[in-house]
């Protein structure tokens, strides 16, 4: 199943959902761009180091936004960025621009955080939007809970759309990023599948701060 939207639309253009897609698309197209060197020397520059982090946080607190940008595989890109399309739109509506602009940062950077005090003394790269946009999820879960989101659903050789509780969504979204992530990770960065669970405790953490930020934010607030 892949999601295609909320049928609840919007009643703003969510410009903040669109501008954090394309700087996430543009930001993968240069890692396309680079050889394998240049990558690893990219990640190492702009992903988050928990070693490093350990070591000189006032130097390297940056990359818990930089890393946010970063992606390890075009099927890790696609899967985010489509959630993000379909469940952010809403939490923008909710939450106004620029609160939805700091709660997304902040989900992220604090996935991120979750990852590091897991493992702060190693040296994998920790990088993707998936933090971030288990905030939002979390953030839908707790606002939308009955919402239903129209579907494209392959049948054998058949597709065809049918409308899909977003619980149930949300529940794949994180089952498949724990796998997307740890395995196009483990290409680009050469890691084995014992850090998994680290990555499993970033897309929690994530989703676990969203549960948090969002209602102090202004998610329930009466239009």
């Amino acid at each position: 199943m892949f999601p295609l939207y909320d049928e609840n639309r919007t009643r703003i253009t969510p410009y903040f959902t669109y501008g954090l897609i394309g700087m996430n698309i543009l930001v993968f197209l240069h890692e396309a761009s680079l050889s394998n060197a240049q990558l690893e020397q990219f990640f190492q520059l702009y992903a988050v180091i928990p070693r490093e982090l350990t070591s000189n946080f006032a130097g390297e607190w940056t990359t818990l936004i930089t890393s946010q940008f970063l992606h390890g595989g075009w099927w890790h890109l696609i899967s985010n960025m489509v959630f993000l399309w379909v469940f952010g739109n809403k939490i923008e509506e909710r939450l106004g621009h620029f609160k939805y602009l700091i709660f997304y940062l902040s989900c992220g950077a604090l996935a991120a955080l979750s990852q590091w005090f897991i493992g702060m003394n190693s040296a994998i790269p920790s990088l993707g939007a998936s933090g971030a946009i288990s905030g939002v999820l979390g953030a839908y879960i707790i606002r939308f809970p009955q919402a239903k989101v129209m579907t494209l659903a392959f049948l054998g050789f058949f597709v065809t759309t049918i409308r899909v509780p977003a619980m149930i969504l949300i529940g794949l979204f994180i089952i498949q990023n724990i796998i997307s992530g740890v395995a196009s990770l483990q290409t680009a960065a050469n890691m084995s599948m014992e850090t998994g669970g680290v990555a499993y405790w970033a897309h929690i953490g994530g989703f676990v701060f969203g549960i948090i930020l969002a209602p102090i934010l202004g998610l329930f607030r009466r239009d």
